[in-house]
């Protein structure tokens, strides 16, 4: 039988995702959604440029639709989760179903009635009967689950079913201090005036129900206040700019530059959304940040429809680890973060059809801020020597 999950933002049912006799998914937006006057926002590439919405798309054997793809966590974190229900990291359909209560944003899966989805095989089931999937939340290649603050102040993370209001970020398996890195990192960031969720570091002795996950670096987890929920817990929708470009997870790094997500930005959110999304980017250059690809990027959509750029996350020094490390995706042709300069942010202008003057003074009072920020409460970190050595190195090193 064809297996059926039905697509909801929030309450509001807006389409179906079929698992096709091929392995192929297909995805289609319900007509009522289609017919509708106003209706939320589910992502930017549903949309032509003409502004027409695109009704319906499709994947390869085994594959979700990218945006559906985004919504998946990456290496260990899949695999773990996948363990635990007893199917295969690569199925991404049934992956998708067993996380779809707790994705990230407001999207919301569920198996259409009539239409069951496929169970595991009796040998499947049987070696996990006793097992439940850990909820995540926010996707990616990071060890995070979805956990619930407790009274006494701990943190405890839900054995089974879902919820939570903060991700619990573990430390790394093979780089050390990675959640006091971050810690601090985005405590600068809010410094320069740089949205940010709340974040809190947490001894992993508080954090209760926490799974075995083998040797980790670091005894304490980095836990982060999840800004796609209310306080209520209604969802808030976002997207990350490979969901807004179509762009499968396994090209984050790949085929746009920062000067096209600087275009796009300032098309949807104006030159607010400009100079946020220009002053975090001079601060990841200072701070020695290589990992700011396209999911490390998303739109919030407070009120269903008006994009605006979600708080930073995933900011960290990635220079400690990788000596030289080069930035994500290419700004004006060049990755060598000690090398940009205020010319290659022109080239920027130039390529992006942005407001030149909006973009260059931003730029210069990012750098002044960070510098000024880092100098007053960069010792105040908890730091150990050699990670705050290269941070401090590589400031010193950036040409801007």
């Amino acid at each position: 039988m064809t297996s059926l999950l039905r697509v909801s933002l929030n309450d509001d049912p807006i389409g179906t995702l079929t698992l096709l006799p091929s392995g192929g998914v297909f995805f289609a937006f319900d007509e009522a959604y289609l017919n509708a006057t106003s209706r939320p926002v589910l992502s930017q590439s549903f949309f032509r440029p003409s502004g027409e919405i695109i009704p319906e798309s499709k994947s390869s054997a085994g594959k979700l639709p990218p945006f559906f793809s985004n919504l998946l966590p990456e290496g260990h974190m899949r695999e773990y989760l996948a363990q635990r229900g007893g199917i295969k990291p690569s199925n991404e359909f049934k992956l998708i179903e067993l996380l779809g209560q707790d994705l990230s944003g407001a999207v919301i899966l569920t198996p259409l009635e009539g239409f069951p989805v496929d169970v595991p095989s009796s040998e499947e089931a049987e070696a996990t009967k006793n097992l439940h999937p850990l909820r995540f939340s926010l996707a990616g290649v990071q060890l995070k689950f979805s956990a619930i603050a407790e009274r006494r102040g701990g943190l405890t993370i839900p054995a089974s079913g879902m919820g939570g209001d903060w991700i619990v970020k573990l430390p790394a398996q093979n780089y050390a201090h990675v959640p006091e890195n971050e810690y601090a990192i985005i405590d600068l960031a809010s410094r320069i005036g740089i949205p940010v969720p709340e974040t809190k570091l947490v001894p992993l002795a508080e954090i209760t129900n926490l799974p075995e996950m083998g040797i980790l670096a670091g005894k304490r987890a980095l836990a982060v206040k999840r800004f796609d929920r209310t306080p209520s817990g209604k969802r808030i929708h976002i997207e990350d700019f490979a969901q807004v470009y179509n762009i499968a997870p396994d090209k984050k790094y790949e085929g746009v530059s920062y000067g096209s997500l600087a275009g796009m930005v300032w098309t949807l959110t104006g030159e607010a959304g400009l100079r946020d999304f220009i002053r975090r980017l001079t601060f990841c250059i200072v701070t020695g940040n290589g990992d700011m690809h396209l999911k490390n990027w998303s739109f919030i959509y407070e009120d269903g429809g008006t994009p605006t750029l979600a708080p930073a996350y995933d900011l960290l020094s990635t220079v400690p680890y990788i000596p030289q490390d080069g930035l994500a995706l290419k700004l004006s042709d060049t990755k060598d973060m000690k090398a940009i300069g205020i010319e290659h942010f022109r080239k920027l202008v130039k390529k992006a059809g942005v407001p030149e003057h909006i973009v260059l003074q931003t730029v210069r009072d990012t750098v002044d801020a960070t510098h000024t920020a880092w100098a007053e409460h960069g010792k105040q970190y908890d730091l150990p020597a050699d990670i705050w050595d290269s941070i401090q190195k590589h400031m010193d090193d950036v040409e801007m």
